[in-house]
């Protein structure tokens, strides 16, 4: 990554998941970073995104490193699961499974946020990077349905812009920012992938999603971007 200070620290969340492993190897493997630390629901200090304090914890020990923060990276998403699955229809809508989807998906990464952001350096480029969908854009949406991950995703949207206007004020060179992987062969979107769409492994979605981080300037604080670069309507 040759827009980051060197010797810094990267974090990634969601280590544990397919696109989390493939960033975190393909970060370590860059020699960009001075350490790299995973987060996961298994990792020492775990991250639950239901339990703040678990998320107050992480970003604690990644302070007490002494490194500067360039780069965090949060890989968490929540599309089925737990006997949930995306609706179709306005009659398949759960208050549990909304609930549960907002959880995760919402604000689970707004108390990263909260967290985290304050650990940024004040000068100096640096990435808070968060996985929203293209699904979760308004303005695309043309086939309806999937109402909470959808939903969701968008909430993500608005919250990373909010906080990247508060960032600035503080560190004018950093960045916070909503990236769409695209479809990617993982437990999370990998079984809803339709014939004839291009799937890629978590490898390949990496280092596009790493390449998008390297090039994103200041300006493009608050935005949402798919994993060429290209900018996403809300």
């Amino acid at each position: 990554m040759q827009s980051l200070q060197t010797g810094g620290l990267a974090i990634v969340i969601g280590q544990s998941g397919g696109i989390g492993a493939a960033i975190k190897a393909a970060l370590e493997a860059s020699g960009s970073f001075e350490s790299v630390i995973g987060f996961s629901r298994t990792s020492e200090p775990g991250i639950d995104l239901l339990d703040e304090a678990t998320i107050a914890a992480a970003a604690a020990q990644a302070k007490a490193t002494g490194l500067d923060i360039r780069l965090v990276f949060d890989a968490t998403g929540f599309l089925h699961g737990n006997g949930f699955s995306p609706e179709k229809s306005l009659s398949a809508i759960d208050p549990a499974h909304m609930a549960y989807a907002f959880a995760v998906n919402a604000a689970g990464p707004a108390f990263l946020m909260k967290h985290f952001l304050p650990l940024l350096p004040k000068s100096g480029k640096s990435v808070f990077a968060t996985l929203s969908a293209k699904v979760g854009s308004i303005g695309d949406n043309a086939l309806g349905g999937w109402y909470s991950y959808r939903a969701s995703k968008a909430a993500l949207n608005q919250l990373v812009h909010s906080a990247a206007i508060e960032l600035k004020r503080r560190a004018p060179e950093a960045i916070c920012v909503a990236l769409h992987p695209g479809t990617v062969d993982t437990g999370l979107s990998g079984d809803f992938a339709k014939n004839g769409l291009t799937v890629r492994p978590p490898s390949d979605a990496a280092t596009m999603l790493i390449e998008v981080i390297d090039q994103l300037k200041p300006a493009q604080t608050g935005g949402f971007y798919d994993y060429k670069g290209e900018a996403l309507p809300w």
